[in-house]
């Protein structure tokens, strides 16, 4: 059984997002979709350590939550009425021939993120619907309880039901307002693909370049948007360090440690034309294109000790004004450390409102390596453990863990 929970597991990552976009698109609901390809799980999870597990898995789940849908119907005396929309959508050519958003995830993204839903209420449902991801990943993510988020998706659902929304593509020219949601999905799951916030690895290379895939079709899909060629070029710098991210035991490689020669300078090279497309506009750059920036930092230094870190510094504070968080200004802490030394970055920690970052990790792994910096080693020690304590990252968890017992 257990064997099998990791197989549908694996393969749920890999094909949730798609086999939900299929139900939605069959039956016109968001939240029914779910519901139903939850059910196919659990029929797999009974049925496969018997039968075996089937050559299409994902077609199986596919075709198991249809069946679900279809006697859910004939149970509510409206099989002819979906009957006819299911053979309505057989009979549509022109879906073949072209779709203004040509990708399944894509349009699944762009469905949940309706402007009916606050933006939080946004992010949260799709990144649960689409990105797979359960409600303590995602809390962890937003650096908010897990009751918080699933209210959120709860009343989401509610709320789409309550309005009548169906679950249809909107048409580009109603894009705009459902864009800065459906990008703060696509970074969230890079995010968590680019250092996981639990689990057994560090880095879910496959999560971060399905984001990745995902930013290039936005970005082929509306070539004068900014903010979405910031998005790319973030996400692209991001990756091309993967390669230097892990040891060869799984374990975490820090920055300052990685080999650079392991670096992907080809996807650099396109993260750097993405920066150069979004500065094209000349709006001024946004939110992604500013992180962006600074990626391009860390990616051009040809060391550690060569990073220009007076200009992240700077990159940083003109960050903290467009987009203001504590995360944000963590970031901004480590490095005015490197630029100006631990001292004035530990007076920024020491100053945040620390009540968004309550439960997680961030804050004190980092006040942990200031005053470790600063001398202060009991104190060092002690942040540390607790921002240990706090990682539900097996590897993260163990990277901090040898921090502490080094000092």
């Amino acid at each position: 059984m257990i064997e099998i929970q990791g197989t549908l597991d694996a393969i749920w990552r890999i094909e949730g997002a798609r086999i939900v976009a299929a139900l939605a698109k069959m039956t016109g609901d968001v939240g029914l979709a779910e519901d139903l390809a939850q059910e196919a799980l659990v029929d797999a999870l009974s049925q496969w350590p018997e039968s075996g597990v089937p050559r299409n898995a994902g077609a199986w789940l596919t075709a198991v939550a249809k069946r679900k849908a279809i006697d859910g119907w004939r149970r509510a005396e409206r099989l002819d009425e979906r009957y006819r929309a299911i053979a309505h959508d057989l009979e549509e050519v022109a879906e073949d021939e072209w779709q203004p958003i040509p990708d399944d995830v894509l349009r699944l993204i762009f469905a949940a993120c309706h402007p009916v839903l606050s933006r939080q209420a946004q992010v949260s449902l799709t990144l649960r619907v689409v990105g797979g991801l359960t409600t303590e990943v995602i809390a962890r993510m937003l650096l908010v309880p897990v009751a918080t988020v699933q209210q959120r998706i709860v009343r989401a659902k509610k709320t789409l039901s309550a309005a009548k929304v169906p679950f249809e593509v909107p048409e580009p020219n109603e894009w705009n307002d459902r864009l800065a949601a459906v990008l703060g999905v696509v970074y969230l799951i890079f995010t968590e693909g680019y250092a996981a916030t639990s689990g057994e690895r560090w880095v879910r290379t496959e999560v971060a370049n399905e984001a990745l895939r995902l930013g290039r079709v936005v970005a082929g899909m509306l070539p004068r948007e900014p903010e979405v060629h910031g998005l790319v070029a973030l996400m692209e710098f991001q990756a091309s360090r993967f390669a230097a991210r892990v040891g060869s035991d799984g374990s975490p490689v820090l920055l300052a440690d990685q080999d650079r020669r392991r670096w992907d300078r080809s996807q650099i090279g396109r993260g750097q034309a993405a920066l150069r497309r979004a500065d094209s506009a000349a709006r001024g750059r946004g939110n992604y294109a500013l992180q962006a920036a600074i990626a391009e930092c860390h990616a051009v230094a040809r060391t550690f000790e060569q990073t220009d870190w007076s200009r992240i510094v700077l990159l940083y504070e003109a960050l903290g004004r467009l987009a203001p968080s504590p995360v944000v200004e963590l970031n901004r802490a480590v490095a005015v450390s490197m630029a100006t030394g631990p001292e004035s970055a530990l007076r920024i920690v020491d100053g945040l409102d620390t009540r968004a970052l309550r439960g997680s990790h961030l804050l004190p792994s980092v006040r942990g390596e200031l005053l470790a910096r600063l001398g202060r080693i009991e104190e060092a020690r002690s942040e540390l453990l607790t921002a240990a304590a706090l990682t539900a990252n097996k590897q993260q968890k163990s990277v901090l863990e040898a921090k502490a017992a080094l000092l």
